[in-house]
């Protein structure tokens, strides 16, 4: 799951991300309003993790230009603002959840989840099949033949993506930005060696296509 945290404190921004990465999320990290709302409007991500006092635009208009430009992603606020008003105002704006610092990380990690949760249940469909493997987004869970398969949380996402996207080329950028943040360094040959151990856990149940200098894609032909 890939998270958008926008926060201009660089010591707290840089615990949240690191303190997020040990839940699972690749974390892209930003400073500035202006920075965040450019990429929301071309990166996608699963959930935003949003300050109010951000420079050059203010957490509450990045809420209002996103909501303006429809963009239905979950966001939750953190900020030190606690009063109720702030909170009435971020919530009115379109916000979907509310923390005041300071917070503690795994109740910030557990309502992420929930948001994710929350945005699954309501635009798509919560269990993927193909074949006789399935999957499930809410429990993180992949099941062949019925059977739980172990999978680590790269090739969930991976899986997740292809999945989605059955029948349509996933290009390696696209699993790339899915799986790392910006900052991320990235060998060569990872994403092959996620697809290889896909492959080798899940043979019989469906099959991964190398579509050459492009990317992956799973054919599902119900």
């Amino acid at each position: 799951m890939r998270v958008l945290l926008v926060e201009d404190d660089t010591l707290l921004g840089d615990g949240i991300r690191n303190g997020l990465s040990e839940f699972g999320y690749t974390t892209d990290w930003m400073t500035d309003g202006v920075m965040a709302l450019h990429a929301m409007q071309n990166e996608h991500f699963d959930a935003i993790v949003l300050d109010l006092g951000l420079p050059k635009k203010s957490g509450l208009d990045v809420i209002k230009s996103a909501r303006e430009l429809r963009l239905d992603l979950p966001i939750l606020i953190l900020t030190a603002r606690d009063a109720v008003s702030d909170k009435v105002k971020g919530l009115d704006a379109g916000a979907d959840d509310y923390m005041s610092k300071p917070f503690d990380l795994d109740e910030l990690a557990a309502r992420i989840r929930a948001l994710i949760r929350r945005g699954s249940s309501n635009t798509k469909t919560p269990l993927l099949t193909i074949g006789n493997v399935s999957l499930n987004p809410a429990a993180y869970k992949v099941m062949l033949n019925n059977e739980d398969v172990a999978i680590s949380r790269r090739e969930f996402t991976i899986l997740h993506k292809l999945m989605e996207c059955a029948n349509r080329v996933v290009t390696r950028e696209i699993i790339t930005q899915s799986l790392y943040g910006w900052g991320d360094d990235v060998d060569s040959n990872t994403i092959e060696v996620h697809i290889h151990n896909l492959r080798k856990k899940l043979r019989d149940g469906l099959h991964i296509k190398t579509v050459r200098g492009i990317g992956y894609m799973i054919e599902n032909e119900a």
